[in-house]
């Protein structure tokens, strides 16, 4: 069983890259197709995604999981296994997220490599998902390490409000750069207030999914050698 989740952790780790990779590349060339030289903001946007960034997250930590599992028999530490339920939600809400609002939506990354969506969007998310419930060395971890799971989305989206009218877009000239639709003033119909009820039943969203992922940490043993 610990081959099996050290094998599939490094092919998954290894599909994030490639797909994160293949995505810049392709932006990066929609970007100069537009006329943009200076690609410098285009980049730091790219990496303004929460998707892009959960997922580089959930890279690290699935590479770091197979090394843990080959190294370390026993279970895992809590820091960790925290760890791995904050990007296991991260990655779940991605994908739930993406398919249910934003699948077919054109975003601002410019043209969207078919493979590399659906690795980013579909299959990292189902992987994350099933290597928490089945994976090897999880501990249990307590109700009240759910308030951790959730300061990087606030985070995010402070920065991403916050950043969103600074930025001048020079793909569709607007003097404004947010990640997503649900996240700009501008385009919503009810202004910030749109803005302001995506966010809190996001935030639902992902309270409800950490949560749940945290009683499975507790209702499930996963820390044998197997």
């Amino acid at each position: 069983m610990r081959t099996l989740f050290i094998v599939a952790r490094l092919a998954v780790a290894a599909a994030i890259v490639a797909a994160i990779v293949g995505q810049l590349s392709t932006s990066i060339g929609f970007w100069h197709s537009r006329g943009v030289d200076d690609i410098t903001v285009q980049v730091v946007n790219f990496f303004s995604f929460f998707t892009v960034e959960s997922n580089a997250a959930a890279a690290v930590v699935l590479a770091v999981g197979a090394v843990l599992l080959v190294l370390r028999p026993g279970p895992d530490s809590e820091g960790f296994t925290l760890v791995r339920a904050s990007v296991a939600t991260y990655m779940t809400v991605t994908g739930v997220v993406y398919n249910l609002l934003l699948r077919g939506v054109e975003l601002p990354q410019g043209s969207t490599l078919g493979w590399s969506n659906e690795i980013l969007h579909v299959v990292a998310p189902l992987y994350l998902v099933l290597d928490w419930i089945f994976a090897p060395g999880r501990v249990p971890l307590a109700p009240r390490r759910l308030w951790p799971v959730l300061v990087f989305p606030v985070v995010w989206v402070i920065y991403s409000l916050v950043r969103g009218p600074l930025v001048v877009d020079q793909v569709y000239g607007s003097d404004y750069w947010y990640p997503y639709p649900f996240l700009n003033p501008v385009t919503s119909a009810g202004g910030y207030l749109s803005v302001g009820f995506y966010v809190v039943v996001i935030a639902a969203v992902i309270g409800l999914v950490a949560a749940g992922l945290l009683w499975i940490s507790r209702r499930r043993a996963a820390t044998g050698p197997s």
